[in-house]
């Protein structure tokens, strides 16, 4: 039976020719980059972590992994604690220790390229109360692996864990982990909302909390912020990708409030475009989706093209003040680094 291949949006192409990549090879060795830059690395709150029940929390590993606290759930996205990549070592080290990540109810898969999924970690953080969610395609394969609490879905699928709706999104990108699977399975990004009826029950508690209002920040300086809301915000993970006309299209079917949107590997351009989206194509997909606020990652851990940290958050600015972005909508954190989003209590309609 032939396997399944996977295509894009509009059967974009990310193939590039052997002659192509040997392009990029020699070009490079005239590359000379600096990478005295590094992410700063921030102590993580594991007491505040290991206690939360209440507020969403957005915690930064590295690359495409956070840990995330959403309604009650604790969620893994991507989990690479890998110190290596081929043979590229690990820029910063993991902004929690794989020890000592609170107990999960979710790992959330994008595809299976080994940036993305590294089965060493894998291991180490299921539980027998974790579901694993994966593309579809991948499922097979990490039953093969030995997880076998696996939920594969479709583009636009979605499920219900407690109070929290996942739907599996497009993204433009393609995997592979052998020379055989290229294709063989998904690729995408996943939206978080509550429920309608865990909406409403965060409304109605949080109702009960009225005279905390409007807080923006702690007397401890820690990175919080208040939301006027029934319930936590939506929350996008865009998964690896290209820019592509699905950031509009995500933006029409969810009302989101906080986008986990990808930023590195995008150099050399011509290589790497169909595939990974520039700084500058970061920014218009957030724009372009509706987002309030926007999170970047996949930068700043490992080598895996030719820009440096320090390039494309330097190329995100320049282009977020072009376009009148408020500095506020743009969260650059650390490793290690946790966002709190509080719903203590909203205006309801």
């Amino acid at each position: 039976m032939p396997k399944i291949r996977y295509n894009n949006i509009d059967n974009v192409s990310t193939d590039k020719t052997l002659k192509e990549f040997k392009q990029w090879r020699e070009q490079r060795r005239n590359k000379v980059k600096d990478y005295s830059y590094t992410v700063p690395k921030h102590p993580p709150e594991l007491d505040y972590l290991h206690a939360n029940r209440d507020d969403t929390s957005i915690t930064w590993i590295g690359h495409s992994t956070f840990f995330i606290q959403y309604y009650g759930l604790n969620i893994v996205t991507d989990p690479v604690w890998a110190e290596k990549m081929g043979f590229q070592r690990r820029l910063g080290a993991p902004g929690i220790p794989i020890q000592d990540i609170p107990p999960l109810d979710v790992i959330l898969i994008s595809h299976s390229h080994y940036d993305h999924l590294h089965l060493a970690s894998l291991r180490k953080l299921i539980t027998a109360k974790t579901l694993l969610i994966v593309p579809d395609g991948l499922k097979r394969k990490m039953i093969r692996k030995g997880f076998h609490r696996c939920q594969e879905m479709k583009w636009w699928d979605h499920m219900t864990l407690g109070g929290v709706k996942i739907t599996f999104v497009p993204a433009q990108h393609w995997t592979r982990r052998t020379l055989f699977d290229t294709n063989t399975s998904h690729w995408g990004g996943y939206v978080l909302e509550p429920t309608h009826s865990a909406a409403t029950s965060a409304g109605e508690s949080a109702a009960t909390r009225s005279d905390q209002k409007d807080q923006t920040t702690t007397a401890s300086g820690k990175n919080e912020t208040s939301r006027e809301s029934d319930g936590p915000p939506v929350l996008y993970f865009v998964g690896d990708t290209g820019y592509f006309q699905g950031f509009k299209t995500i933006g029409e079917r969810f009302d989101i409030g906080i986008t986990l949107m990808p930023i590195g590997a995008y150099d050399p351009e011509w290589f790497m475009t169909s595939q990974h989206v520039t700084p500058e194509e970061a920014l218009q997909g957030f724009v372009e989706s509706g987002s309030q606020l926007m999170v970047p990652m996949h930068y700043g851990t490992f080598k895996l093209a030719d820009d440096t940290p320090k390039e494309a958050l330097d190329r995100l600015e320049v282009e977020r003040e072009r376009l009148g972005i408020s500095k506020e909508r743009i969260r650059v954190l650390g490793h290690g680094e946790t966002l709190r989003i509080h719903h203590e209590e909203g205006k309801q309609d």
